[in-house]
C-alpha cells in the first residue's frame, strides 16, 4: 500500500500534512511534556519506572493527527516510536525477515494479499481485539491478524480528457486491453506496488487462470504503461492529476473523486483493499502492541482515517465525510478474490507477470 492508498491524492496530501505531523521514519511519539523518558502508568498498565516503548514498523503512508498518537501514549502509558521503511511489501519481507528476532512489537500496512503469508510464516501472535467491530470480524485472518481500514483499488478516467478529445470514455475494464483505450492507460506493477498486485488478483479472479494473461498481453502490446508506483502514475502520468500528464486513465482507489471530483472512477474494476495490524511473535514489548492494536479501532481512529489516512474505516458505524458519501462512495458490487489464494499462488503469479511483461516489452 502504498495506497493509493485511497486519496486526495495521498502523496501530495500526505507531503502536506506530515509538515503539521511526524517524521515517519524512526519517530516518536511523547507524550505531553516531551521527553524520551518513559511515560507514567495508564490503562495498559505499563510499570512506572521501566521502559515502556511500543515499537511499530508501518507503511510509509502512515499518518495519524499528533494529538491522536499522544493521547494513545498517554492513556495507554507507551511511549510511542514507529518505523516506516517503505510500501507495504517492504514491511511485510523486512517483517520476515526478521521473524525470529523482531526488532519491533507490531506491524501496520499490511494489505491483505500479504496479511495471510505473516500467519503462514509464524511471524504474527493471536490478538483479537475486544473492540473489533462487527463489521470487521469477518476480515480477521486466523485471530492475528486485525483490519483497520479499508478501500477499493479502481481504473480512474478524466472525463474532461475524453471531452476534448473526441473519445467516448471507457466503461468497463474489459475496453482497458483494447485499442484505442490501451495506450491512454497507466498501471503499476505488481511487484512494486500494492495496487499493481490487488490488479494482478483481479484480473486473475474476473478473467480465470487462463484469461488474466490475455487481459495483460492486449494492454501491453497495445502500449499501456506500467509505472513502479501509484504516486509517479497518479501525480504525474494521469491527465486528471496535478502534473497533467499524459495518461486520461490511471490505476487508482475508488476514493480518488471524493478529492478530484472531476475524475470517475470505472466500477467494474474495483477490487477491495484492507490494511491490517498485528503483534509479532517474540515482541519485547507485545502488551503495548496489542494496546496500539485496539487504539487503532477506536471511534476517534477510525473517523480520522478519511481525512488523514485516504482509506474508509473498517466500522461501518463511523459516518464517512460528506465528499466522501457524495462522490466517492465503495463500490457495491466489486471483483472480489480470496486473498489467501492469492497468497498461496503469489509467486507463481509475479513470475508469470514477470516473463509475460518481459516477453511484450523485450
Amino acid at each position: 500500500m502504498s495506497h493509493p492508498r485511497i486519496r486526495r491524492s495521498r502523496r501530495a496530501a500526505f507531503v502536506a500534512l506530515s509538515a503539521a505531523a511526524l517524521a515517519l521514519t524512526g519517530c516518536s511519539v511523547t507524550a505531553p511534556g516531551g521527553t524520551d523518558s518513559p511515560s507514567a502508568p495508564g490503562a495498559s498498565g505499563a510499570p512506572a519506572g521501566e521502559a515502556s516503548t511500543v515499537r511499530i514498523m508501518t507503511h510509509d503512508s502512515f499518518t495519524l493527527p499528533p494529538e491522536l498518537l499522544e493521547r494513545f501514549e498517554r492513556e495507554s502509558g507507551y511511549r510511542l516510536v514507529t518505523t516506516a521503511p517503505g510500501d507495504s511489501g517492504t514491511v511485510v519481507n523486512q517483517i520476515l525477515l526478521a521473524k525470529d528476532a523482531p526488532t519491533v512489537d507490531g506491524v501496520y500496512g499490511v494489505e491483505d494479499h500479504s496479511a495471510h503469508r505473516l500467519v503462514r510464516e509464524g511471524a504474527v501472535a493471536e490478538h483479537t481485539p475486544e473492540n473489533l467491530p462487527a463489521s470487521a470480524a469477518e476480515l480477521m485472518v486466523d485471530g492475528r491478524m486485525t483490519p483497520v481500514d479499508q478501500g477499493q483499488v479502481c481504473f480512474t478516467t478524466d472525463p474532461a480528457w475524453f471531452q476534448a478529445h473526441g473519445v467516448p470514455a471507457p466503461t468497463s475494464i474489459d475496453q482497458l486491453d483494447e485499442p484505442p483505450y490501451a495506450e491512454l492507460t497507466v498501471v503499476t506493477s505488481p511487484l512494486t506496488s500494492s495496487p499493481g498486485m490487488s490488479l494482478l488478483a483481479a484480473t486473475t479472479q474476473k478473467y480465470g487462470q487462463d484469461g488474466w494473461q490475455g487481459w495483460w498481453r492486449g494492454l501491453l502490446e497495445n502500449g499501456g504503461k506500467v509505472g513502479a508506483g501509484w504516486s509517479d502514475a497518479y501525480e504525474v502520468d494521469f491527465s486528471g492529476g496535478q502534473g497533467r500528464g499524459a495518461f486520461p486513465i490511471v490505476l487508482s482507489y475508488v476514493s480518488s473523486p471524493a478529492f478530484a471530483p472531476q475524475t470517475t472512477v470505472i466500477e467494474d474494476s474495483c477490487t477491495p483493499q484492507v490494511e491490517y495490524a498485528g503483534v509479532l511473535e517474540g515482541a519485547q514489548n507485545p502488551e503495548g502492541a496489542r494496546a496500539f492494536v485496539d487504539f487503532l479501532l477506536t471511534e476517534e481512529v477510525q473517523a480520522a482515517l478519511p481525512e488523514a489516512m485516504y482509506m474508509y474505516p473498517v466500522d461501518e458505524t463511523i459516518p464517512l465525510p460528506q465528499e466522501w458519501a457524495e462522490h466517492a462512495p465503495l463500490v457495491a458490487d466489486p471483483i472480489t478474490p480470496d486473498p489467501a489464494r492469492v497468497d498461496e499462488q503469489r509467486e507463481n503469479l509475479l513470475k508469470e507477470w514477470t516473463a509475460l511483461s518481459e516477453e511484450v516489452q523485450g
